[in-house]
């Protein structure tokens, strides 16, 4: 749903169109149809002089399609208005799945320049749909006759959806509040690709260069392998390059004996964009926090957590402080248990100094070697990257008997992607997997899933099958050893793949609803769910093998990572609920003006009662989940611990019933969660499938915090 005007900066970019630029819009794959295999976006003809050209004329067709909506001389009715609505806007839609997953996975300076001139466009044209009276005034008559129309009740929850979008889009509001809205749009939009970029560019400036072959010790060949690659990579052969993403600096700061070069990467990594230079991010917070507190103000909310949170299970800002507090006591508690088990790590190897937060991987991982005689290193050699996704894929095909077939000869953004089609149990179309692993200097960190295409049906009843990208940042392949994954890569290959598991199994009829277009606390329940799975022994023998000798993982060492499967988490829990709980701080400010963004933050864990040798896991300048990518998170990081009350109550029904692949408890949920997308209330769909509501009992014991 988006605008009704062409913005004047569009018609001035269309009427100073040279020749080249109208030779490049007429051979423009978005504005064809897609003749690739599966009807995937053509990647290998894609070039960045197509997204404006595409967007223009995506924003062109949309428009016409909102004024027949608005034009129609018939009454509103829900199939001319509201699903006229929600079938509107395909090309733009096209064009910014590939613009917006691109943008992320392999940027450029040409990619960055052109979405700071797509962000007041696109800003200016959501606006123009959201506050277009004549379109908002037909969605109303429609809604206030919804009682008369007999929906059934993926309509009635379409039709409810899409007058809360324009309600909460502002469609309610008087004209000068619709003109400071629009004008704090823009700037959100401009201020959040700024932080974006600020941290892309701290993440790839900095290199630890080590000279000295002693301060590796402690380091495995997979990881100075890995070091040799960058430092050949940043032209300093004959040295050790360690980098701030994560297969580098988390080794680092886990297995090297030199303290104070752990200090120098660890430091550099929590201090990103925050170091007084052009990429700072300091006051990109203030203006973001000041401008979503004016946004919820005049929407009619006391703070932007009251706002967002109107529009999720929790509801409330109350809520979710109960629930990060009801974790909180017990997490710290156990913290501070571990932190004493450190302490005595450190005195009994001689060390003078008192415990920092430098210190904790390196010295908790002494401590599990200790207590259960496990190495994280001991495991790597099992955790080979094919195999993991194969793992992902067998746990996939025993719940829900899907199966995946690597297509070759198939258009790729980056030649490291690899591409499977998926089918159901009856060989049936499912939709098509692209899946991108390793990290680069044109990748933003972390891991996500997104779409190229949503799964939706046409009024012919043509099943349109959705398009899914999962893209991480695993350790690498170095010299002749394939790519090597932590267990904590493990489980981030199958949170992924879980999200992707929600896109291809949705059955939904409007786009507007399906695969994960869900409750932002609702969205990481099925990827969160399937880590469960990642650590049961019965699946880890089906993907953990010997990168070289092909053995199978030994029951030994399985049996060590089940009982150690509750080590260090209190360190764990505390400095997500501390990152969380930062979130909530930011975006319940009820009174705007200048502040300190590190002082606010460290007011901020000081009331939280944060130990001093944890930090939180997201520090403000580099908290992209809440400041950037469109703030999808702010308010929301929470989610990850609410949809962890739900992952947990859902393994749970499947221990219950004696087997983690109970054909039972998985048609159920797959029938009443990753099915449904968004098509009934999130607590509802729920409980069809468990037969009650969440307890967190299941979460604490887990956690081994119960």
């Amino acid at each position: 749903m988006r605008k009704i005007l062409i913005p004047l900066t569009v018609i001035c970019m269309m009427a100073s169109c040279t020749t080249q630029e109208k030779k490049i819009k007429s051979m423009n794959p978005f504005l064809e149809a897609y003749t690739t295999p599966f009807e995937v976006p053509p990647f290998d003809k894609i070039l960045n002089a197509h997204y404006l050209p595409a967007f223009e004329e995506g924003i062109k067709q949309h428009n016409a399609e909102i004024k027949s909506i608005t034009d129609n001389l018939a009454a509103p009715d829900f199939e001319n208005t509201i699903e006229a609505l929600d079938g509107s806007g395909a090309l733009l839609g096209r064009v910014n799945h590939v613009f917006s997953n691109l943008k992320e996975a392999l940027s450029n300076d040409s990619l960055r320049e052109i979405a700071r001139k797509l962000a007041p466009i696109l800003s200016q044209h959501s606006d123009a749909v959201n506050l277009n009276a004549k379109l908002f005034a037909r969605v109303k008559q429609v809604y206030e006759n919804k009682s008369a129309l007999k929906l059934n009740g993926e309509q009635s929850k379409l039709l409810d959806d899409t007058y809360k979008h324009f309600v909460r889009g502002g469609a309610n509001l008087t004209v000068e509040q619709k003109k400071q809205l629009k004008q704090v749009n823009e700037e959100l939009s401009l201020l959040d690709l700024k932080f974006g970029d600020n941290m892309l560019a701290e993440t790839n400036a900095f290199k630890m260069v080590v000279d000295k072959k002693e301060d590796l010790e402690g380091l495995s060949e997979n990881v100075i392998a890995g070091a040799v690659e960058d430092a050949k990579e940043a032209h300093l052969d004959g040295k050790w390059v360690f980098t701030l993403q994560k297969p580098s600096w988390i080794p680092f700061v886990t297995y090297a004996k030199n303290r104070s070069l752990r200090e120098k990467l660890y430091k550099a990594m929590y201090s990103r964009s925050n170091n007084g230079n052009e990429h700072d991010n300091k006051s990109v917070i203030v203006k973001l926090v000041n401008l979503r507190l004016k946004k919820a103000n005049i929407m009619g909310f006391d703070s932007w957590s009251a706002y967002v949170l109107d529009d999720c299970m929790a509801k409330t800002p109350a809520n979710v402080y109960k629930l990060l507090h009801e974790i909180w006591t017990p997490a710290i508690n156990r913290a501070k248990e571990e932190a004493k088990d450190i302490q005595a790590m450190i005195e009994k190897e001689g060390g003078k100094f008192k415990l920092e937060s430098w210190d904790w991987w390196y010295y908790s991982e002494k401590v599990r070697k200790e207590k259960y005689d496990l190495d994280e290193e001991q495991m790597r050699p099992y955790f080979e990257l094919n195999h993991v996704r194969d793992g992902a894929f067998y746990v996939a095909n025993k719940l829900y008997g899907l199966t995946f077939s690597r297509l070759i000869d198939m258009p790729l953004y980056h030649p490291e992607c690899e591409v499977y089609e998926v089918k159901d149990v009856d060989g049936t179309a499912k939709g098509i997997l692209y899946m991108d692993f390793f990290p680069r200097a044109s990748k933003k960190g972390g891991a996500w899933m997104t779409n190229f295409r949503d799964q939706s049906v046409t009024k012919s009843g043509k099943d349109i099958r959705p398009v899914i990208s999962v893209t991480c940042n695993f350790s690498k392949p170095t010299g002749e050893k394939p790519a090597l994954l932590s267990f904590d890569e493990v489980e981030t290959l199958f949170h992924e793949f879980g999200h992707s598991l929600h896109g291809l199994l949705s059955k939904c009829h409007y786009q507007g609803l399906s695969g994960t277009n869900v409750a932002r606390d609702f969205v990481e329940l099925p990827s969160q769910v399937m880590e469960h799975w990642a650590s049961e022994p019965e699946v880890m023998k089906v993907y953990a093998k010997h990168y070289s000798t092909g053995a199978v993982i030994p029951q030994e060492l399985v049996d060590k990572v089940v009982k150690a499967g509750k080590f260090n988490q209190g360190f764990a829990t505390v400095e997500y609920l501390a990152a969380a709980i930062l979130d909530m701080d930011y975006h319940t400010i009820t009174q705007s003006g200048d502040f300190d963004v590190e002082k606010f933050e460290i007011n901020s864990m000081n009331k939280a009662g944060l130990m001093n040798e944890i930090i939180p896991r997201y520090k403000s300048t580099y908290f992209a989940h809440i400041f950037s990518g469109g703030g999808e998170y702010s308010s929301g990081y929470y989610s990850y611990l609410w949809a962890q009350v739900l992952d947990t109550d859902t393994f749970q029904a499947f221990k219950e019933a004696g087997d983690i692949f109970d054909p039972k408890v998985a048609t159920s949920f797959k029938t009443n969660v990753l099915e449904r997308g968004g098509t009934e209330d999130a607590m509802t769909l729920y409980v069809k499938f468990r037969g009650k509501e969440p307890s967190t009992d299941p979460l604490l014991k887990s956690r081994g915090l119960k």
